[in-house]
């Protein structure tokens, strides 16, 4: 029995709009599995692929109220990359945003719904990521989340302090999943969350029983009766559970 993180889900007030900058921004393509829903991929890759985490824009009716407590970190191979890449993407419709980050040497944006994410100076660790170097959680507990995502997927765990804890697929491709010491809590629904899949054959029942000991709780979104399961985890962090694939 395993887990995989296989998509993000990103809520959005235009979801269409949205997936276009997503999509233009990495260089993926769109598509649609109904009205409200846009999907942001890889040509090169069969979904699932532990290569990339795929990007589901949803519709929802609430505006951005407060800074995402999950993020977006994209890639770059060189400092003329990372400026062309701001630069690109400014021209999408991104736009600076000052989250208290200081003198850094990576550029936070936002996209055209205020989805904060940043773009990284030339990492060597990241360097074989793909476009998205990473999905990053803000957490008070670093040690306590690496403990429950550790055991909640088959990803491995890289590295883990007091201000920070790093997986990646255990095929060792793909982003990384990064939780960060942030200050502040949590006070609304992420617009961010992570989605895991089993693999075929697994039994999503027994996936959600197990994520349960390890101290996951059961959320209502108002999702109603959909075939995946709503979780959150020890912090409060939705994410979703979907059918083996």
């Amino acid at each position: 029995m395993a887990l995989r993180l296989v998509q993000i889900a990103m809520n959005a007030r235009d979801d269409a709009a949205v997936g276009r900058f997503w999509a233009e921004a990495l260089g993926w393509g769109l598509s649609g599995e109904g009205p409200g829903v846009t999907n942001v991929e890889p040509e090169d890759l069969t979904y699932p692929d532990p290569a990339a985490v795929y990007i589901d824009v949803v519709a929802v009716p609430e505006p951005k109220t407060v800074k995402n407590r999950v993020h977006i970190d994209l890639a770059t191979t060189s400092a003329a990359h990372q400026a062309e890449l701001v630069a690109r993407l400014k021209e999408l419709g991104a736009t600076p945003v000052d989250v208290g980050q200081g003198d850094v040497s990576w550029v936070c944006l936002a996209d055209p719904e205020g989805n904060e994410f940043c773009v990284l100076e030339t990492r060597e660790m990241r360097l074989d990521t793909g476009p998205i170097a990473g999905v990053v959680v803000d957490c008070a507990d670093p040690r306590a989340m690496a403990r429950f995502w550790d055991e909640a997927m088959d990803w491995t765990l890289n590295e883990v302090d007091d201000d920070h804890a790093v997986l990646r697929s255990a095929k060792g491709v793909g982003p990384y999943l990064d939780f960060v010491r942030t200050p502040g809590t949590k006070t609304v629904k992420n617009r961010i969350h992570l989605d895991l899949r089993p693999y075929p054959g697994d039994d999503l029942a027994e996936e959600v029983a197990r994520l349960r000991t390890l101290g996951a709780v059961d959320v209502d979104l108002g999702q109603g009766d959909v075939p995946w399961t709503v979780l959150a985890d020890p912090e409060g962090n939705e994410f979703c559970v979907l059918t083996p694939r």
